[in-house]
């Protein structure tokens, strides 16, 4: 009875020392991931339109110019055609190969370089620009969001209000020039100063000589007023004008032609006419002899 008893004791000893090993392997089996069971379909690429870099800064008067890549992930190839939201008076251009383009074929699971170039309004005010830039291909579109800033600058032009750059005066006489001054960039141009080169012993005065301010896009009409001395002899003269400040600089080269005086000239014509007449005389006189 007793060795019954003991008997029974190791068997229910083991059976516990069993199922603790068994637990163990149903519960790692429990976390065992169903995908060894077979692998789901990998999942389809789609159509992208990147660049590496978005944001570009230039003036008004320089070209935004973006490197981007159209890849195309369908399945067959597509026509994708370009477009551009641009701010009014803006211009953009595509590019592919070189060639310009509105539209272009492209291959199953190609890539494709495209060159963007977008050209501001020349009245554009300084600032950051959203562009967003999309490839439509089927009824889809892929977006490319495209970034300009526009610098200020400063540009100032000198002319006259006609264009004229020429005209005549009289020796010895005052002949006043109107000019103007515009500022043909973005930003205000402060403190301008008006100079001129003139020929030696010409006198050059402006009226007014400084202009405090002038707005961008706007323009100040000013007086020059050219002094040519006595005596000098007819023909044609150049005057060189300038306007400038800090950030700007304006040119403009100004004809004069030079006329004698109607008094010079019946002057001259009565030297020669008495110079004539002492000739007569001393033949007449001497030539007898």
């Amino acid at each position: 009875m007793l060795a019954l008893i003991r008997q029974s004791r190791r068997n229910k000893g083991r059976g516990f020392r069993l199922y603790i090993p068994f637990s163990l392997i149903l519960a790692v089996f429990s976390f065992v991931p169903l995908s060894f069971k077979g692998s789901p379909p990998a999942r389809a690429r789609t159509s992208t339109f990147t660049a590496r870099l978005i944001n570009l800064e230039a003036t008004s008067r320089e070209t935004f110019r973006y490197n981007a890549s159209l890849y195309n992930g369908r399945n067959h190839a597509a026509i994708f055609e370009f477009n551009a939201q641009i701010p009014a008076g803006w211009n953009t251009t595509f590019r592919v190969d070189g060639m310009q383009v509105t539209s272009f074929r492209l291959d199953s699971n190609r890539t494709q370089d495209v060159s963007i170039e977008i050209v501001p309004s020349p009245a554009v005010q300084p600032g950051k620009y959203n562009i967003p830039v999309t490839a439509i291909a089927e009824g889809d579109t892929v977006l490319l969001a495209l970034e300009a800033v526009v610098k200020g600058t400063y540009t100032v032009e000198l002319t006259t209000p006609d264009g004229r750059l020429s005209d005549e005066i009289t020796e010895g006489s005052r002949k006043p020039i109107h000019l103007t001054i515009k500022n043909t960039g973005s930003l205000p141009l402060d403190g301008l100063e008006l100079s001129a080169q003139s020929p030696p012993k010409w006198d050059a005065t402006f009226e007014p000589a400084k202009i405090e301010r002038v707005e961008a896009g706007k323009s100040v009409d000013i007086i020059a007023t050219l002094h040519v001395p006595d005596k000098t002899i007819a023909g044609d003269y150049v005057t060189n004008f300038s306007v400038k400040n800090a950030n700007a600089t304006g040119n403009a080269t100004f004809r004069m032609t030079v006329t004698t005086s109607w008094l010079a000239g019946w002057l001259g014509v009565l030297v020669i006419l008495l110079a004539v007449g002492v000739i007569y005389y001393l033949i007449r006189k001497y030539g007898r002899r």
